[in-house]
């Protein structure tokens, strides 16, 4: 089986992503993201595996390379019990499906907020 070359976020090869190339500038912090495209291929990997849980664990992470790490960190702390209403964790929801087209992360928030108001993790609106 050919071995397939990963690619960061800014399209360098991994094997583009050493020491020297730090030591020496030609590397930025972007070059060390991850790409959606990777994030996919490892997704269809782990279900091919038989990982299925894994395999939507990616392909939502996949989803989320497009949105930046603030905005990525502001939704998780939505996302902690007791953080937020049920009100605003749809409304991330609705805002991940149509504003990032993150519809496989969208619909996990809307599980999760339906999960949270049956056991009283959200305030009151």
């Amino acid at each position: 089986m050919k071995q397939e070359t990963v690619y960061s976020a800014t399209g360098r090869p991994l094997d583009a992503l050493n020491m020297e190339a730090v030591l020496q500038g030609q590397v930025t912090t972007d070059d060390f993201r991850i790409s959606a495209a990777t994030l996919r291929a490892q997704a269809d990997a782990a279900e091919a595996a038989g990982y299925r849980q894994l395999a939507e664990n990616f392909r939502r992470a996949a989803e989320l390379t497009g949105i930046s790490n603030e905005e990525v960190l502001a939704m998780y702390n939505l996302l902690r019990p007791g953080r937020t209403t049920h009100a605003r964790l749809i409304a991330l929801a609705e805002s991940l499906e149509q504003e990032f087209d993150a519809p496989l992360t969208a619909a996990l928030v809307r599980e999760a907020a339906e999960v949270y108001l049956a056991r009283g993790l959200v305030r009151e609106a």
